[in-house]
């Protein structure tokens, strides 16, 4: 019952059906051409047995003319062996046979005049069998101005046993009919084969995907090594499969860390109008209370909007609106506004651009991912100054400063331009790298520090949509962050 229903199976596969289509097609014109073949073989033999016969009677139509009846009777008498494949058929105006191996006319040219196939019965008694034969009449015309009454109905046939022929017919249409059966046979097998091979690997296929629909999102589809369209198929599945399992991941670390970034802002905002509310001061404690309220709301608002401006970059929906800028007037411009602010930090930001270079992206996006850069350096860039700072004192400035100092460069790298932002921070380990670049993830455990872990993840996707990319190396000690963008 199993076999039944796994060849039930195989039958109703697209391959199996296609390779049936196929057979099917390929048997149907060549059954066309086969018999269009024959009927071409068996028209020019035809044609060429009526020739001879016609030749054979021209010939005997001549002896008539020289021999009179007597010379017609004796060469028809000689050329009309029992066993030969020529037949023959004289009779006088009367009737009567004179000489031949036939019987009689064949009735059959009465029909048609100028020749006609036939059969007869050759041998006698149990030995005798029909065949086939082809007959055409013979003209007998006496000589110029010589009276010869006696070819006054006189009938002479000359035919030809093609028996053999007709054998050698039936047998070429068996033969083609088995080549045919074989053929279909042998077509049908091979169908089944390459179905029950297809259906395997699809089984595989399906299998490997009902276990990730029941939650293993690390199952791939196996592999047969074939490097078919099947296999590439697989390979594209399981690039699919791995981007969907990463997205997952980060979703589920994205839903993790916005339980903790979050909730804390929202829990101090709700307890923030709370006391302000209780607060015995009255209006004044109100309006303060209020006043942090918005300050409050308004980081909130920062993060979601981050948040939507990310997603709709990695989704492609952000409108385009490229132009054609110099990046390092850009870069130049955007340190500008935030020198103050670094001033009041005790830092110092150094520029060095090179002339141009000009690239052609969303002009707002890249000051957006310079920002970030910039704003995450002095950030935590910071940390190593304030320990400093309190380890060297007042009296030495010298080296406070150099560690306060974050670099930004601008430069030619081939076919791309890059922002390269150096801090003398703590720095990132190696192995942090890869995962900063994603959203919500922040490497300051308690989360003390302002922040929501969302600059980096901005900058990898202005940098994805543009198609660049984002490299944080060493800076021994501290940070650089590189932003390549194609010129």
């Amino acid at each position: 019952m199993a076999l039944l229903k796994s060849a039930a199976g195989v039958f109703s596969t697209a391959a199996f059906r296609l390779t049936a289509s196929i057979l099917a097609t390929f048997t149907l014109l060549a059954a066309v051409v086969a018999y269009l073949l024959f009927q071409q073989t068996n028209d020019v033999l035809s044609e060429q047995v009526i020739a001879t016969l016609r030749d054979e009677a021209a010939t005997l139509s001549r002896e008539a003319e020289m021999g009179g009846l007597a010379g017609l009777t004796e060469a028809v008498r000689v050329r009309s062996r029992p066993d030969g494949p020529g037949l023959y058929y004289l009779a006088n105006g009367q009737g009567q046979k004179l000489a031949g191996n036939l019987n009689r006319v064949p009735p059959e040219l009465s029909a048609n005049p100028k020749g006609a196939v036939f059969r007869y019965e050759r041998g006698s008694g149990a030995s005798a069998r029909t065949h086939l034969a082809v007959a055409v009449p013979a003209p007998i015309m006496p000589l110029p101005l010589t009276p010869a009454p006696w070819t006054s109905g006189v009938k002479l046939v000359v035919g030809r046993d093609v028996e053999e022929q007709r054998i050698f017919a039936e047998r070429m249409k068996g033969i083609f009919f088995f080549g045919f059966g074989v053929l279909t046979l042998a077509g049908l097998l091979g169908g089944l084969a390459i179905g029950r091979v297809v259906m395997g690997r699809i089984e595989t296929m399906t299998s490997a995907s009902r276990s990730i629909m029941a939650g293993d999102l690390s199952r791939r589809i196996p592999l047969a090594g074939s490097g078919d369209e099947l296999d590439d198929l697989a390979l594209s599945l399981n690039a699919m499969l791995e981007r969907i399992e990463q997205l997952m991941n980060g979703l589920k670390e994205v839903s993790d860390n916005i339980a903790h970034d979050l909730k804390t802002p929202l829990n101090r905002l709700r307890n923030r109008a709370e006391a302000s509310l209780r607060d015995p001061r009255g209006e004044a404690a109100h309006k303060e209370g209020l006043e942090r309220t918005i300050e409050e709301a308004d980081e909130l608002i920062k993060t979601f909007n981050a948040l939507l401006l990310i997603a709709r970059l990695e989704a492609g929906a952000v409108e385009e609106n490229s132009e054609t800028f110099e990046l390092g007037a850009l870069v130049r411009d955007v340190t500008e506004l935030y020198q103050p602010v670094a001033e009041e930090a005790g830092q110092s930001l150094a520029v060095e651009t090179a002339d141009g270079p000009l690239i052609r992206a969303n002009k707002q996006l890249v000051v957006q991912a310079v920002a970030n850069l910039i704003d995450n350096a002095m950030k935590y860039g910071s940390v190593l100054t304030a320990r400093e700072g309190a380890k060297a004192g007042a009296g030495q400035g010298g080296a406070n400063g150099a560690a306060s100092t974050i670099s930004i460069t601008v430069s030619h790298a081939g076919t791309n331009a890059e922002i390269a932002v150096a801090d003398r921070g703590p720095g990132i380990s190696a192995a942090d790298r890869e995962r900063v670049l994603k959203r919500f993830v922040r490497l300051e455990q308690s989360r003390t520090a302002p922040g929501t872990g969302l600059g980096l993840s901005l900058v990898a996707a202005v940098a994805r949509l543009h198609k660049g990319a984002v490299r944080l190396e060493d800076n021994a000690p501290g940070l650089r962050v590189v932003l390549s963008l194609p010129v």
